[in-house]
């Protein structure tokens, strides 16, 4: 089976999007460009994730290099349009990998899929010892590649972030997603609100 390397440098649009309603919602990268459209699936964690490193990998790109970066209020007005469809999973994200180049000025994001090896240990299929951190994840998986500036670096995590908190609101007590119907919170013994 061969992979496939879906680069967009740059793409027309790179955004975080959710299917479904709140509770039950798929989280997906999607990317636009050269009349392609790659849509990969992840969790809402590495979502979350995401857009925190990318947050500390500007600052840090403006410590070293001296990049003038956007400041977070002064980025202009998101996107905020659904993603576009049909939205079809390319694969499922595994790992997510990020780098500042110095010499483009630019942040480069890969969405790696899913290998066997992750497979298995979530299936809990796998008595092998883990693999130690330092190995490079396998060459012979699908992979999502987008170059952006530091402008739409911003606008990403801004969205990202927005597409994270919009799921349902966390409960005051236990800080769990509360249901519209309420929850069972550990904080009132399994009682409801």
């Amino acid at each position: 089976m061969t992979h496939q390397v879906h680069a967009f440098e740059p793409p027309e649009r790179f955004v975080a999007g959710t299917v479904g309603p709140p509770g039950e919602r798929t989280f997906f990268l999607q990317a636009r460009g050269g009349g392609r459209l790659v849509s990969v699936a992840l969790e809402k964690v590495q979502v979350s994730l995401l857009a925190e490193k990318l947050e500390e990998l500007l600052t840090e790109a403006q410590r070293r290099f001296g990049v003038d970066l956007p400041e977070a209020a002064a980025a202009p007005a998101g996107d905020n349009d659904p993603l576009e469809t049909p939205v079809d999973e390319e694969f499922r994200v595994g790992t997510l990998g990020l780098a500042f180049d110095a010499d483009t000025a630019t942040v480069v994001i890969e969405a790696i899929a899913v290998g066997e090896a992750e497979a298995e240990i979530e299936l809990g299929e796998s008595e092998e010892e883990d693999e130690p951190d330092d190995v490079e994840p396998d060459e012979d998986l699908d992979r999502l590649r987008v170059r952006l500036t530091p402008e739409a670096t911003r606008a990403f995590i801004e969205r990202a972030r927005r597409v994270v908190n919009a799921g349902r609101p966390p409960c005051p007590l236990c800080g769990q997603p509360l249901d519209p119907a309420g929850h069972l919170c550990p904080r009132n013994n399994g009682y409801h609100r």
